[in-house]
């Protein structure tokens, strides 16, 4: 089972949200939160392995939020929820370590597959969404990291091209190498620089100029 701890203000949305994945075999809802202080109590008492971030809450936000649980260092993955598309506060989550983020009115069917997507830790946000949005929100360039130097020069490129929104199948045809060898790449990649997915290794890129 995949457990999913709901975060949002509104009770009447998540209610609704409950309903909907209570009513798939493979997840369940283990707990709610009304703000972003009580959604970091409950993440790190329940350890679930999805947590549905509203983005804008009182007493703490859901950036903050975002923050707080990633830097816990625990199992569970963010997806932000956000009623704005490309919405500045979403760049800031994603920056923050959210794995992916979704508009509040999105298909049950998308909200259901991004959660299955998430926890199976493949690629969550599309990356020319997630390319746009971080972009349109930009901020000075970091230093980059010494991390960066641990890299061989095919992981270094793979991060490119994973940061371009090239899919695992399109860099193995690129590299002419096995769709496998790609993954084994992307994860020793993932791991030197201490990233948690592909949207990560996005953000990562874009925040240092790589793309």
């Amino acid at each position: 089972m995949i457990r999913v701890l709901l975060v949002d203000d509104q009770a009447l949305f998540r209610s609704g949200m409950r309903m909907l994945i209570d009513s798939q075999r493979d997840l369940e809802v283990v707990g709610e939160a009304g703000d972003g202080r009580e959604a970091v109590r409950e993440a790190l008492r329940l350890q679930p392995d999805i947590v549905l971030m509203d983005v804008r809450m009182p007493v703490l936000d859901g950036i903050d939020a975002t923050a707080g649980i990633v830097d816990a260092g625990g199992p569970s993955r963010v997806v932000v929820l956000t009623t704005f598309d490309l919405d500045e506060a979403v760049a800031r989550a994603l920056r923050a370590g959210a794995s992916g983020f979704l508009l509040k009115d999105a298909d049950p069917e998308l909200v259901l597959a991004t959660i299955r997507a998430v926890h199976g830790g493949g690629e969550v946000v599309a990356a020319s969404a997630t390319r746009a949005l971080l972009a349109r929100h930009a901020e000075e360039p970091a230093a980059p990291p010494a991390s960066l130097a641990t890299l061989t020069p095919r992981e270094h490129e793979i991060l490119l091209q994973v940061a371009r929104g090239l899919s695992n199948a399109e860099i193995a045809r690129s590299e002419f190498v096995s769709e496998t060898t790609v993954k084994t790449h992307v994860s020793r990649m993932l791991q030197k620089l201490g990233l948690r997915d592909r949207v990560q290794a996005v953000v990562f890129a874009h925040a240092h100029r790589l793309v």
